[in-house]
Formats: C-alpha cells, sequence, structure tokens
C-alpha cells in the first residue's frame, strides 16, 4: 500500500500524520450539506471529517492523532483581549466539537483536546515528539495554518491536504519570504486576523519578509530606518511604528509563537492505528454512515495480515 503523500517509508521506518481537527471541522461545516442524526442534531461536519480521517487511513498512514480545542479559548484570551473566542462560532458546528471527539476515539485514532492550550500547540508538540523518534522518516502537520509552519524543519513538513501541497523549510520560506524560525516574528508584526489579533500599522507582507529576511527577529531591526540595510517602501513611517509598539510587537511575537509543552501522547507508539474501538459501528448506524464500517474494518483486516 503507498504511503499517505508519496512512497512508503524503509522497513523498520513510518511517517506520523498530524491532523489539526479543528480546522477540519470547520472545513467539512461549510463544505458538505447539512446532515442530521436521529435526533435532529447537525451531525455533517463530525460525518466528513470521520471520513476525512479514514481515507487518510486508507492512503496508508499508520500514526496519526488529530488535536483539537476542546475549549476554544486558551491562555492567548489572558493575553491579548481580542484574541478568538468561541463567540463567533455556529451554534451547529461548536455543538459537534466534543462528538467528533467521541468519534475519533471510536474509530481508534489518538486523539488530543485542548483546554488551556490549543490544537495548534498540541500539534507543534507532538511534531517535537515525533521528530526525536529515529523511526520516524516524516512528520507532516496537516493543516494549511500559517501558524503552523514555525514547526518545519528537517523532519517536519507540512501539508495543506486540500491543495495538497506539501512544504519544506525552503517551500515556507518561498511562500512568505522568511525562514520557518521567523514565523512567529511575520505575524507579530503583520498580525493575524483569523486569531484576532491586529499586528503593527503600515506593516503587511511585503515589508515584513523584506526586514525580517535579512534581520530574522524583530528585536533586531534598528529603530531607525536609516540604519535599515534592506530598502522598503514608507521605511520613515514603519520605523516610527516599530519603535513606538515593539513591545506590542512582541506580545504578538508571543501569542503567534506555538507551545511545545502542550500534553500530548508520550510515545509516537501511542499513534499507531490498530482498528476500531467497540461502539463504532453503533456510532456509524447513528449518524447515517453505515458505508464506514465495512471500509474501516476491511483496512483493519488488511493491515492485521
Amino acid at each position: 500500500m503507498e504511503g499517505a503523500h508519496g512512497p512508503p517509508p524503509a522497513a523498520g521506518q513510518f511517517d506520523v500524520h498530524l491532523i489539526d481537527g479543528t480546522y477540519e471541522l470547520f472545513r467539512h461545516f461549510f463544505a458538505v450539506p447539512r446532515r442530521d442524526s436521529a435526533d435532529g442534531a447537525e451531525i455533517g461536519a463530525l460525518r466528513g471529517v470521520l471520513g476525512n480521517i479514514v481515507m487518510l487511513l486508507e492512503q496508508g498512514a499508520t500514526h496519526v492523532a488529530v488535536a483539537t480545542d476542546h475549549v476554544v479559548e486558551s491562555f492567548r484570551n489572558d493575553l491579548w483581549p481580542g484574541y478568538k473566542d468561541g463567540s463567533g462560532i455556529e451554534p451547529d458546528l461548536l455543538a459537534q466539537f466534543h462528538p467528533t471527539e467521541e468519534a475519533l476515539r471510536l474509530l481508534g485514532v489518538a486523539v488530543w483536546p485542548m483546554i488551556e492550550f490549543e490544537a495548534d500547540d498540541a500539534m507543534a508538540a507532538g511534531a517535537a515528539m515525533a521528530a526525536d523518534d529515529d523511526r520516524v522518516r516524516q512528520v507532516f502537520i496537516c493543516t494549511p495554518d500559517k501558524d503552523l509552519s514555525q514547526c518545519v524543519g528537517g523532519t517536519v513538513v507540512q501539508w495543506d491536504r486540500r491543495a495538497d501541497e506539501v512544504f519544506d523549510a525552503s517551500g515556507v520560506e518561498a511562500k512568505f519570504g522568511v525562514s520557518p524560525g521567523s514565523i512567529p516574528d511575520y505575524l507579530g508584526l503583520m498580525g493575524d486576523n483569523a486569531d484576532g489579533f491586529p499586528g503593527l500599522r503600515g506593516w503587511g507582507a511585503k515589508s515584513t519578509s523584506v526586514m525580517l529576511s535579512h534581520y530574522g527577529h524583530i528585536e533586531e531591526i534598528p529603530d531607525s530606518h536609516e540604519d535599515w540595510a534592506p530598502k522598503v517602501r514608507g521605511a520613515a513611517g514603519l520605523a516610527t511604528t516599530l519603535a513606538a509598539e515593539r513591545d506590542l510587537a512582541l506580545l504578538f511575537r508571543r501569542i503567534a509563537t506555538v507551545r511545545t509543552d502542550a500534553p500530548v501522547s508520550e510515545s509516537v507508539d501511542e499513534l499507531a492505528w490498530r482498528g476500531p474501538h467497540r461502539g463504532f459501528e453503533d456510532l456509524c448506524e447513528q449518524i447515517g454512515a453505515g458505508a464506514l464500517v465495512d471500509r474501516v474494518m476491511n483496512l483493519a483486516a488488511y493491515r492485521a495480515d
């Protein structure tokens, strides 16, 4: 069986796939038709995520974990009042968060539900853990979220499954104009509307990437534009803003920096898929996804051979 992305690993090695469960819930909620369970609850996104993970397993993934935001708020909400929370999430979507976690557990997939931390932190922590294991050929962080680009390097790559694009360190630099290690600085200066922090006035993608490609980090950029080595449009105004609000940019960088101490599995061995748990068939019946049962059982039998 071919690997989930590219040829299978050599004997004794395997790939690890870390999935952004929250992103997948949002994506499927807005991409698939509404589907109600027998009790009238919306389950379209749940079905979509479950089928998507089954497809990944069918494509050859062997070690899989799904990180989720069990609680939307995190420690970052204490750092910035405008940081994203659950207030704008549609109730029918939010109501599927916890049932999806349980469905994935019944599928037999490792689930990392975050409370104090975020799903992004879990994937960062999981990537660091997996990259330390010599048996792991490659760690795929499966999300298009630019925050996670900071984790790329060595055996860790980022895979946008929807676009089927894989980014290594050089790919991240080609996409953003900065190395993975400068991604938090990049977001600290230009902001991230999806996460609810604005960055500094006037600092856009172009000026930010030009400056960080030379200086690397916010604190290395001189206060005076006359001391800047790169030439950027509006340098005087950008320098004035940075000099006045550098501490704010550093706060935004802290917010954008993913944590690698989030609670995840202790070993990649805990991520090995060995088949569904008892109750998976009943779940599929409840959500009208009986076809998944045969697919999963056939896959489990194939893996056992």
